[in-house]
């Protein structure tokens, strides 16, 4: 079944009928986000996805795409792949995170491509078009399957990026195959974990973890559910897209450089179409359930240090940003730039500026790379 075949008549009929009945909550005067999602302006964004999203075409710009699909462990997965003109390309698999898929990165496919990058872009088990897992799989359980999926690519070493849980992925592809891997970049250097001295740390760093627990206090409550009763939240969110929609739009707009206002980064045709992939795939009680497989890696595991070259480009308004010191004791820090605009979804949100980071970390890599016969 291809990507598209999803949004057939009876599906999107169905979609559009749940949408339209919606039971609405009762909302305080005057309270907007502040209590989570504002429901005057979901109930707009429903109706608009409702009437006015126009699913023909998205299922155009879908059958558009570079898409294949490979078996990977068992486990049939999606992705995008899109090589560049020339010897000297380089592969760069790039890793999602939630709530999201390879769909954070459709928007800069074609410069990285023009930019002489061969590109892959998997969709993890249990998000976007790829099959979930029969049991939950870590971030360091996905890193194993790309680290496959680039061999069956013909990819013997290739740079890798991320964000968010994508982020950890490419970390992990870094931490258990430094032979492979030549370079990665990332745009956060996820939740800190640290059990050591703090009288041995940076007063930066010890900020820095400061922050982070405080921001776990603040906003951390979806991702204590994703880690201890999944199932519970999959049930609502699976049964009403209104219900998927609260859930991932107030998350889109806490965590991008919006200033308040989700509608100044974002289009409706992009979220409407991250939230009917969601729908169409029943996939958001698999994509939380990670979170739950995450919180049971060793703690000590999650503190290896990364020894592979690593950059960073940091984006203002992304969840924690972690100081230099702190970088440069959990990795092999050869690049850092902070961005002067942009949040957690910067490929989105700043795709000019994402690509140009990405493609200026890459360069020297680029240029020591070639390409192997027959790939």
């Amino acid at each position: 079944m291809s990507e598209s075949a999803r949004f057939d008549d009876g599906t999107i009929e169905d979609l559009r009928a749940r949408l339209r009945a919606t039971r609405w909550p009762d909302a305080p005067a005057g309270t907007g986000w502040s209590l989570g999602a504002d429901v005057d302006e979901l109930r707009d964004l429903v109706t608009w996805w409702a009437d006015d999203f126009d699913f023909a075409a998205h299922r155009a710009a879908l059958d558009a795409l570079p898409g294949r699909r490979a078996t990977v462990g068992g486990i049939d997965v999606h992705l995008l792949h899109q090589q560049a003109d020339g010897a000297g390309a380089l592969p760069l698999l790039l890793a999602h995170g939630w709530p999201d898929s390879g769909w954070r990165y459709r928007r800069v496919l074609p410069d990285l491509v023009a930019a002489g990058i061969d590109v892959v872009v998997p969709d993890m088990p249990g998000y976007g078009f790829s099959a979930a897992p029969s049991v939950p799989l870590d971030s360091r359980d996905v890193a194993g399957l790309w680290a496959e999926l680039m061999t069956q690519l013909g990819y013997d070493r290739f740079a890798v990026a991320g964000g968010d849980i994508g982020s950890g992925v490419a970390r992990w592809l870094a931490v258990d195959h430094p032979d492979r891997v030549v370079a990665v970049h990332r745009m956060d250097a996820g939740m800190p974990v640290y059990d050591g001295d703090p009288a041995a740390l940076s007063a930066a760093e010890r900020e820095f973890l400061a922050t982070a627990e405080q921001w776990r206090a603040d906003e951390g409550a979806y991702a204590a559910m994703h880690r201890t009763k999944p199932q519970t939240a999959a049930v609502g969110l699976t049964d009403s897209p209104a219900g998927l929609a609260a859930w991932i739009v107030e998350k889109l707009r806490s965590w991008s450089d919006c200033d308040g206002d989700l509608w100044s980064v974002w289009s409706r045709d992009d979220v409407c179409a991250l939230l009917t992939e969601y729908w169409v795939t029943g996939t958001i009680g698999s994509s939380m359930r990670m979170y739950h497989a995450n919180a049971e890696v060793p703690r000590s595991e999650q503190a290896r240090r990364v020894e592979v070259p690593s950059g960073f480009t940091l984006f203002p308004v992304d969840l924690v940003r972690p100081p230099r010191e702190w970088l440069e004791r959990t990795t092999n820090l050869v690049s850092l730039s902070e961005a002067s605009r942009g949040g957690h979804f910067a490929p989105v949100e700043q795709p000019e500026r994402y690509v140009a980071e990405l493609v200026g970390f890459l360069a020297p890599f680029q240029r020591a790379f070639v390409r192997p016969a027959g790939v």
